[in-house]
């Protein structure tokens, strides 16, 4: 393999998050949810990337943009590398498109050199869980998981299989979607998303697990009833025995090493100022390295919750929205990976992912390894999101290393 000028296509990198940043649902902010029609731009510019750098491209079923660089010879295993390019509301520019904008820099870098395995880059249509409440549609049809999710329905009443019809994609072939052919492994690039990098002077990291995560609804359920007329004591408020909880879900995590635990989301209902609340519906985040641990706070709180719930007279009504094991990146994998970093000079800290990422969901199937880049500020899932140009250089470096110790192995 040639030099690469990683300063080049670390700017590169740069400029292309900044185009697709442009690619939103809401003016003045960056908003792209699974197959919503600002994908069709982002298609657009990601298939003029990858063709440009030399690979055949297509979208499957469930949106995601594939595109492949042959091998040397035929039937070659394929190495997959990528990320999401859906995003939270009014996010930053780099959480996911970062990660396929440098998967497709590193093939250009091989200026049209074939390796002996095929590269194939994915962009992959929905890692987050914004519009369906369940996250990795993308990777999941890789794995052949998706079908199961084709009748979800999003806020509108609209199915994940009308949302793959209404992109002008075809749901009944989304099976087509799963790897079929041999593959040496996952790579996913990703910005750390948290404080930790920073915090010891350290440009990237290699990632060797991911902890687990439990999603949850849970809905208080009482009685509406006029403000000014019904007393204090006669009330079956959903709204404060959902504050409560949530302050003891805060203490609780608190007290626990490694334990984070999130309230992200409540509707109110019916959310009118002079009216007692009669329902309050909420999500729960929680995320622990320890799937003991993990499951044990989920028991806890859902406890705690039913206490509040008989206290107060209120019915309690929980479902399970997501369960996912931590993950543990494939050893030989990782271990390419941190040699890779070491023969260019770098020294990268390993580290554990506190957020998911569609590299746990490949892993059930694929040996899975996974770098991370400075997060300035710890910042992410927010407009002040920031990448540093020297540390995605860094990052492509070892990546085309990475790509050689591939060859060579």
């Amino acid at each position: 393999m040639q030099r690469v000028d990683t300063v080049r296509l670390a700017q590169r990198c740069m400029e292309m998050c900044d185009a697709l940043a442009k690619c939103t649902e809401e003016e003045g902010h960056i908003t792209r949810t699974f197959l919503a029609e600002p994908t069709h731009e982002a298609h657009r510019l990601l298939r003029a990337w990858m063709e440009q750098a030399g690979m055949a491209v297509q979208v499957d079923a469930a949106g995601n943009l594939r595109g492949v660089y042959a091998a040397e010879v035929g039937n070659a295993p394929r190495l997959l590398m990528g990320s999401h390019i859906d995003t939270v509301p009014d996010a930053g520019a780099y959480d996911g498109v970062l990660g396929v904008v440098m998967a497709i820099a590193l093939v250009e870098g091989l200026a049209g050199g074939k390796l002996n395995y095929a590269i194939e880059v994915v962009a992959f249509s929905e890692e987050e869980g914004v519009r369906f409440g369940v996250p990795f549609l993308g990777s999941r049809a890789l794995t052949g998981d998706a079908e199961p999710l084709l009748e979800r329905a999003d806020a509108d009443g609209i199915s994940v299989r009308q949302a793959i019809r209404n992109f002008g994609l075809d749901p009944e072939r989304l099976a087509e979607a799963r790897v079929q052919q041999p593959v040496l492994g996952f790579m996913e690039m990703h910005i750390e998303q948290g404080p930790v990098l920073e915090s010891l002077g350290q440009g990237v990291g290699i990632v060797e697990a991911i902890v687990g995560q439990s999603r949850l609804q849970l809905a208080f359920t009482g009685r509406a009833n006029h403000a000014g007329t019904t007393p204090m004591h006669l009330r079956q408020d959903a709204l404060v025995a959902a504050a409560e909880w949530i302050a003891l879900v805060e203490r609780e995590a608190s007290a626990t090493a490694g334990l984070v635990a999130t309230v992200g989301q409540m509707q109110v209902k019916p959310g009118a100022g002079n009216v007692v609340p009669g329902e309050a519906v909420m999500s729960l985040d929680v995320r622990h390295a320890d799937d003991t641990e993990r499951r044990m706070a989920v028991e806890l709180f859902l406890h705690r919750a039913q206490e509040i719930a008989q206290r107060r007279g209120l019915m309690l009504t929980h479902s399970i929205r997501m369960e996912h094991s931590a993950v543990q990146m494939d050893v030989a994998l990782t271990a390419r990976l941190e040699a890779a970093a070491h023969a260019v000079g770098q020294h990268p800290l390993c580290m554990t992912s506190g957020a998911g990422h569609d590299a746990m969901v490949m892993a059930q199937q694929f040996p899975v390894a996974m770098l991370f880049l400075r997060s300035p500020g710890g910042i992410s899932h927010h407009p002040e999101e920031a990448v540093l140009v020297e540390d995605v250089a860094a990052a492509l470096e070892i990546g085309c290393q990475f790509l050689q110790e591939l060859e060579n192995r």
